[in-house]
C-alpha cells in the first residue's frame, strides 16, 4: 500500500486502518469490543437474544469499511474523502442522540467524538490540501513554467519578416 499524499488522505487512512483493525478485534474478540463500548457481558445470554448475530455484523461493516477508506486512500479519491466528511457528521450527530436518549451508554460519546474529530481533522486536511496546492503566477505560464523558457530560439526569420 502506499502512504497518503495528502494531509486529508491521512485522516482517512487512519481511519481506515483504526475501522479495519476495530472490526478484526470485533469478530475476533466480541466481548473485547462490546466492553470497550461500555455495554455489559452477561455470562450467558437469553433466547432471542440476538447480540452476537448484531456485533458480528456490525464489525464485518467496519472491516469493510476500513478496506474501502485505504482504496480511497491509495487512488487519492478526494471526493471520496468530502462525502466522509458530511457523513461522519451525521453519525456524531446520530451517535450523540442516542447517548442523550438512554438507549446507548455515556461511553457510547467516546464513539461519536471519534466520529465528529474524525471529520472536522479531514475538513482541515482538505481545506489545507487546497491552499497548500501549487497556483502559477502571474509571470508563470499555465503550467508553472515561466513562457519561452526552454523554447528554442530556431532558425532567424527571414529578411523583411516580423516576428
Amino acid at each position: 500500500m502506499r502512504l497518503p499524499r495528502s494531509g486529508a488522505g491521512w485522516t482517512i487512512a487512519v481511519f481506515g486502518v483504526l475501522a479495519l483493525l476495530l472490526g478484526a478485534l470485533g469478530l475476533v474478540w466480541p466481548e473485547a469490543q462490546l466492553r470497550m463500548l461500555g455495554f455489559e457481558v452477561p455470562a450467558r445470554r437469553a433466547a432471542g437474544d440476538y447480540t452476537g448475530t448484531f456485533l458480528t455484523a456490525s464489525s464485518m461493516a467496519s472491516f469493510n469499511m476500513g478496506v474501502y477508506y485505504l482504496l480511497a486512500v491509495a487512488t487519492e479519491w478526494r471526493a471520496f474523502y468530502r462525502f466522509t466528511v458530511v457523513f461522519r457528521l451525521v453519525t456524531f450527530t446520530v451517535f450523540t442522540l442516542i447517548v442523550l436518549a438512554d438507549v446507548a451508554p455515556d461511553r457510547f460519546l467516546g464513539v461519536a467524538a471519534w466520529e465528529g474529530l474524525g471529520a472536522v481533522a479531514t475538513a482541515v486536511g482538505l481545506r489545507w490540501d487546497a491552499r497548500r496546492a501549487v497556483a502559477p503566477t502571474s509571470v508563470d505560464g499555465p503550467d508553472g513554467v515561466e513562457p519561452g523558457a526552454g523554447e528554442s530560439a530556431g532558425p532567424a526569420p527571414a529578411a523583411g519578416t516580423v516576428r
